[in-house]
């Protein structure tokens, strides 16, 4: 590997490479997966537990051609908040199992009906800027994370994220070899000894921790109310899903809404959501992160990812070894997310270029610009519970303005088509 190869797919990865590999695709969605469980209040390891189950199950129903790591998903924070707060958690359970069923229901229909009506709804016009919008609007969680957006703003967060930050741009472009399909990792590793030589890190955690614990499985309980104020989440998941899977196809250079298939990825998505609820689990959901690190290390294989999955495993099972990674300071994953989200960004552009988008086109140019700003402005629409804000709002634009276009040249009355 003098140069930098692309491991495909389908490639088998011998175990010298896969263990670092799947270390480092642990480490991206770490910090974010485990910030879900928090909020609610219950133990991360039943989470990490149920995102390794499910992304295996991802990997086995999309018939191991969809590279994608299944973590916490944040777009049930707010509806299942209200429920926990009113009910408590078990209620908040039901309705997540009810959302991925519903999903594997919807999954179904595009099995029988096929999904070309997406490019219909999102021609390139509209999709490469939702797509951009995926990491963009994360943009202030990886400055969050870092504590750059504090007020007063500590000298020793701004030390490790550039450590960090440091280490994952120039090793991106300067490590060959073996060194450089693990540019994420070595940057994780040089923010930690950054963070340790700062003080920063409290293992007091770690040695109270039990060596073993089994993960804190419970059960749903169903209450109409409960499930009418999480169900309507599902229109979030669904956009974000196919969002996800359009940047995934754009950066693994295959087609992964023709194959596997939109059903099969979104079944594997929803599937995964209703078994986390039925054992005690938050919902999942395709994770950015994890595409981030496709896009540097140009790593796609799913053997890498199932790794990471049976690592996830392991450590819900593993008290202390959860808990040292939990040690891992917001400004390390601020760092890395910083390059990841960007790469998410970049690749929406992509979209924009690969399909030669003619901005001079008046219907181009107007999706692309009022779905940016639509996403980037802060406006939110709320339904009930649901608050529809950035790339899921911007993405609902989209597919209505696309529609209303299509619609428009049925009839013959839009002044840029290209028979006209």
């Amino acid at each position: 590997m003098e140069t930098r190869k692309i491991i495909q797919v389908e490639d088998k990865v011998p175990v010298n490479l896969l263990i670092p590999l799947s270390i480092q695709h642990m480490f991206a969605m770490f910090g974010a997966t485990v910030l879900v469980p928090f909020i609610f209040g219950i133990n991360p390891a039943i989470v990490l537990f149920m995102n390794g189950v499910g992304t295996l199950i991802f990997i086995a129903i999309t018939k191991g051609k969809a590279p994608a790591y299944l973590g916490s998903s944040f777009a049930f924070l707010a509806p299942a908040g209200i429920v926990i707060s009113q009910m408590g958690y078990e209620y908040a359970l039901g309705g997540f199992v009810v959302v991925g069923f519903c999903g594997c229901v919807i999954a179904l229909i595009i099995y029988k009906f096929g999904s070309d009506w997406i490019d219909v709804v999102l021609p390139p016009a509209a999709m490469g800027p939702v797509v951009a919008l995926i990491g963009l609007e994360l943009s202030g969680s990886a400055a969050g994370n870092a504590g750059l957006l504090d007020e007063t703003i500590n000298p020793k967060n701004v030390i490790v994220f550039l450590v960090t930050l440091g280490v994952a741009i120039f090793g991106n472009i300067l490590f060959r070899g073996f060194l450089s399909v693990i540019p994420i990792l070595i940057a994780v590793i040089a923010g930690y000894i950054a963070a340790l030589c700062c003080k920063m890190v409290d293992f007091s955690a770690v040695a109270s921790a039990p060596l073993f614990a089994l993960p804190n499985f419970q059960f749903p309980k169903f209450n109409m109310n409960a499930i009418l104020i999480i169900l309507p989440v599902i229109l979030v998941i669904i956009s974000e899903h196919i969002g996800h899977q359009v940047v995934t196809s754009k950066i693994v250079g295959k087609d992964l809404l023709k194959d596997p298939g939109l059903h099969r990825s979104l079944l594997g998505d929803n599937f995964s959501t209703m078994l986390s609820g039925l054992i005690g689990s938050v919902p999942t959901t395709t994770y950015g992160e994890n595409i981030g690190v496709m896009a540097v290390t140009k790593v796609y294989s799913v053997r890498v990812i199932a790794g990471a999955a049976v690592l996830s495993i392991i450590c819900s099972f593993v008290g202390k070894l959860s808990m040292l990674i939990q040690t891992v300071p917001g400004p390390v994953i601020g760092g890395i997310s910083f390059l990841l989200y960007g790469m998410i960004g970049a690749s929406g552009i992509r979209i924009l270029v690969d399909s030669q988008v003619d901005f001079g086109r008046s219907r181009n140019l107007t999706l692309t610009s009022v779905v940016f700003v639509t996403g980037l402005s802060g406006i939110s629409v709320k339904f009930g519970n649901v608050e529809l804000t950035g790339m899921v709002l911007a993405c609902i634009v989209a597919m209505i303005l696309s529609l209303i276009f299509y619609i428009l040249d049925k009839f013959q009355l839009t002044n840029d088509r290209e028979d006209a």
